[in-house]
């Protein structure tokens, strides 16, 4: 019998290999083929997400800095066409024959006093005035630009100015300029004359940093041939020439998002506005590594978080392979006992021999897995606990109980997503009460905290349920009214601002008033913010009005 053991035990140990190595291989493969599989779904998800909302975020400032744009050449027109009705520059073009009892006004003069306007002006670095033939007449500058005026420059399209030299950099001034042309009326309403103005572009940078935001997007405004004039990154003056090719290819898509290289040789996501009458390229870029710097850090992030996991799982299967696998050769070797005619061997807890040990591990261990299952489970359920509250901190005023801002965000994105969407419009009431800081000065901190929980709670009862109701900041709420007519969400507000007014409200001592704006979502509105700003304008407004007063937003 001892013999007949020893004969046994090269078979047990290739059955203890390939048990282990099993376990270790099945062990492995469980891990890493759903780990790299969610992995891979979650990473092209994510790309797909942050191509479409830079794609979104390039189209919306592209086309807000070409409205920019416009805008100010028509004010600076209109600045133009005010200067324009001076009597020092009639009299000039009508052949230096005065206004009774005025002084004569020649080239001189007119350019003097061309200069002192042009130098109150900031936008403007040289006007010029020219006669019915087009001929300068006098000119703020030495030498006046070589401007033409069109062979149309009499029509009635030249009434509100046009354009008589497009978006280009001048080297002598060394900054981007263009050129608009207003006529100069008589007393009889006749052209006697043009007044010529060159505009420095750089004064519509502030207003398309402004555009811009804390956005990491870069705004360009390029000329035809790709020179860059305006830049809210970089001096203009610094930067290439755009590629051709790169020009053409996104001026050929104008509102879509296009790859390519940009002035500055780096690989870019940019979209052209579409074409206008100034004949300049509006350009909204962002660089692409800086776009997906993010996306890669997570994906660096990920295959060191797959490896350490991949590791940690190698020597834990090791590790269960040896637990399992010694008692699974005892029974073999008591199995092949049997199998030999050791009858004595038996398979109940109770003996004494190696079966019976396995069994009562066996039994031992499956006590341990339910204990720890049950503790595991009481955890789990802990776990969840305590994860609902911290959801719940996460969006709650702890003062008020109502949303938070961040709560708030949420909503207005969903509302504006489903108006978007489905047209379905929503109204934003923005209540503030009036003279918080008089209150916590004369009753103190916490009087005002309770006046702001009974706010809060007019405002939760009246607005009703569906609809969100946030403590937008200090004293500030603000209401998202769903699938209201805007006259319903002004009966509305006026009634929170009666409520709040009537005596009962905030206790004997204490009498309070509230300031509400309201604003509803409309067609052409580009993001939620849009209409929290409009409401926020709004409330400002009944603020300066002296308060407890509801403003619609207009």
């Amino acid at each position: 019998m001892p013999r007949r053991a020893g004969r046994t035990g090269p078979g047990c140990d290739t059955i203890v290999k390939s048990i282990r190595s099993n376990i270790l291989a099945f062990a492995v493969l469980a891990t890493l083929i759903p780990s790299v599989g969610l992995g891979l779904i979650s990473f092209v998800g994510y790309q797909d997400v942050v191509n479409r909302n830079v794609d979104y975020e390039l189209r919306a400032l592209s086309k807000d800095a070409s409205g920019e744009l416009a805008l100010w050449a028509r004010e600076r027109a209109h600045d133009i066409r005010t200067l324009t009705t001076a009597y020092t520059l009639v009299d000039g073009l009508r052949g230096g024959t005065p206004r009774p009892g005025a002084l004569r006004i020649g080239a001189p003069e007119l350019a003097v006093y061309l200069k002192s306007v042009q130098k109150k002006l900031d936008p403007l670095i040289e006007l010029t005035l020219r006669d019915a033939t087009g001929q300068v007449v006098a000119s703020s500058a030495a030498e006046p630009a070589a401007i033409e005026l069109p062979a149309t420059w009499q029509s009635a399209s030249l009434a509100t100015g046009i354009v008589v030299a497009p978006p280009r950099w001048d080297e002598a001034r060394v900054t981007a300029t263009m050129a608009i042309a207003v006529p100069v009326l008589s007393a009889r309403n006749e052209q006697i004359g043009a007044l010529t103005a060159v505009l420095d572009l750089r004064s519509i940078e502030p207003r398309l940093r402004a555009g811009v935001g804390a956005s990491p997007a870069e705004v360009m405004l390029l000329a035809t041939d790709g020179t860059p004039l305006v830049s809210t990154r970089s001096a203009a003056s610094t930067l290439p020439k755009l590629d051709a090719q790169a020009l053409v290819h996104l001026r050929g898509q104008p509102g879509e998002a296009q790859r390519y290289v940009d002035v500055r040789g780096r690989e870019a996501v940019g979209v052209a506005a579409p074409p206008s009458a100034f004949a300049v390229v509006v350009l909204a870029q962002r660089e692409r590594a800086e776009v997906f710097a993010e996306w890669l850090s997570l994906v660096k992030l990920y295959l060191a978080v797959v490896a350490a996991l991949m590791l940690l799982v190698g020597v834990v299967a090791y590790w269960m392979g040896r637990s399992i696998v010694t008692p699974l050769a005892a029974l073999a070797a008591a199995a092949k006992r049997v199998a030999g005619g050791d009858f004595s061997v038996t398979l109940h807890d109770q003996t004494n021999d190696e079966i019976g040990e396995l069994n009562r591990a066996f039994n031992a261990m499956t006590d341990r897995l339910r204990t720890s299952q049950r503790a595991l489970e009481s955890a789990n359920a802990a776990l969840r606990r305590n994860n609902d509250e911290l959801a719940s901190l996460a969006t709650t005023d702890s003062l008020t109980g109502l949303y938070n801002r961040k709560k708030l965000d949420e909503i207005l994105r969903a509302c504006f997503a489903t108006f978007t969407r489905d047209g379905a419009p929503f109204a934003l009431l923005m209540v503030s009460l009036d003279h918080l800081d008089v209150i916590n000065a004369d009753y103190g901190l916490p009087a005002g905290d309770d006046v702001l929980v009974k706010l809060a709670a007019i405002l939760r009862q009246t607005v009703g349920e569906g609809d969100p109701v946030a403590r937008f900041g200090g004293e500030r709420f603000v209401a998202v009214v769903a699938g209201v007519a805007f006259d319903d969400a002004m009966d509305l507000a006026e009634r929170i601002r009666s409520l709040v007014e009537a005596p009962d409200f905030g206790g004997h001592a204490i009498r309070s008033t509230v300031s509400i704006g309201v604003a509803q979502s409309r067609e052409g509105d580009a993001s939620a913010e849009t209409v929290l700003f409009r409401a926020d304008h709004a409330l400002h407004e009944a603020r300066r009005a002296g308060g407890n007063r509801v403003q619609s937003a207009m």
